[in-house]
C-alpha cells in the first residue's frame, strides 16, 4: 500500500478502510452544507437546476452564486489530479498526502470561519456573501477527495455522491446474477459491488452521525471530518515517507 509508485486500487484492507473512510467523511460534510445554508455541497447537477431556477426567478445574483460555486468542484478535481493523476501517469510518486494535507486545511478553516461567524449563522437560508463562500470551499473539498478516489480505483467507486455508484451497484449487480452468461469472469464485479454498497453504507452512516453532531455544534461539526482528512493524511505520510521500502 501507498509504496513508491503504486495506487491504492488494490481491494486490501488498508485501502478499504482508506474509501470507506473517505465516504463517511463526504456524508459529514454533505448533512453540514445543508444543515448550515440548505444547499448539498457535492451535488452539481443541483445547482444547475439551482441556476435555472433562479434565472426564472430573474435573481441574477443568486443564478451567479449558483454558477461559480461548482466552478470550486471542478478546480478541486484539477488540484487533485495534479498530485495524483498526473503523477501516476508520469510514472512517479502519487502525493496522496499533499491532497489530505489541503483538504484537512480547508476543513480546519470552514471550523475557524464558521466560529467566528464569517459565514453567518449556522442553519440560515441562503442569503448572505458568506453562504457562497462556505459553498465554495466545501465543493472544492468534494472536488478533491472525488478525484482521488475515482483516480485511485479507476473509475470504480466514488464517494462524494451515490447517484453515479447506485447506477454502477445496478449494473454490477446485474452481471453478477447473470454469470453464467457471461464470457469473463465476474469475481471483479463482486468485488466492485462490495465496495459500492460499503461506500453507500458509510456515506449514510457518516451523515447520520455528522446530522447528530452539526444540531449540536454548528460550523464546529466539521472538525469530524477535518480530523479524518488529518489522519488519513499522517498515514499517507507514514507510508509514503517513513515506511518506505529499502
Amino acid at each position: 500500500m501507498l509504496y513508491g509508485n503504486e495506487s491504492i486500487s488494490a481491494y486490501t484492507r488498508s485501502n478499504i478502510t482508506i474509501w470507506m473512510a473517505m465516504a463517511f467523511q463526504a456524508g459529514a460534510i454533505n448533512i453540514g452544507g445543508f444543515m448550515a445554508c440548505h444547499r448539498f455541497v457535492s451535488h452539481v447537477t443541483g445547482f444547475a437546476t439551482f441556476f435555472g431556477l433562479e434565472l426564472v426567478q430573474s435573481d441574477w445574483t443568486r443564478a451567479l452564486g449558483m454558477l461559480f460555486v461548482p466552478l470550486f468542484f471542478l478546480l478541486g478535481a484539477m488540484v487533485s489530479a495534479q498530485f495524483v493523476d498526473i503523477q501516476l501517469r508520469s510514472r512517479r510518486k502519487p502525493r496522496y498526502f499533499l491532497v489530505f494535507a489541503i483538504l484537512s486545511l480547508i476543513l480546519f478553516s470552514v471550523v475557524i470561519g464558521g466560529h467566528n461567524q464569517l459565514f453567518g449563522e449556522f442553519g440560515q437560508a441562503l442569503e448572505q456573501s458568506g453562504d457562497y463562500l462556505l459553498l465554495a470551499l466545501l465543493c472544492l473539498v468534494c472536488g478533491m477527495q472525488n478525484a482521488l478516489v475515482t483516480t485511485v480505483s479507476r473509475s470504480v467507486i466514488r464517494t462524494t455522491h451515490l447517484t453515479g455508484i447506485t447506477t454502477d451497484l445496478g449494473i454490477g449487480l446485474a452481471r453478477v446474477l447473470n454469470r453464467g452468461k457471461l464470457a469473463r469472469a465476474t469475481d471483479e464485479d463482486v468485488h466492485a459491488n462490495l465496495m459500492r454498497i460499503g461506500i453507500i453504507f458509510f456515506f449514510g452512516l457518516g451523515s447520520v452521525l455528522g446530522g447528530l453532531l452539526f444540531a449540536q455544534l454548528g460550523y464546529l461539526g466539521f472538525l469530524l471530518p477535518a480530523i479524518i482528512s488529518g489522519a488519513l493524511c499522517s498515514g499517507m505520510v507514514y507510508f509514503q515517507k517513513i515506511r518506505v521500502p529499502k
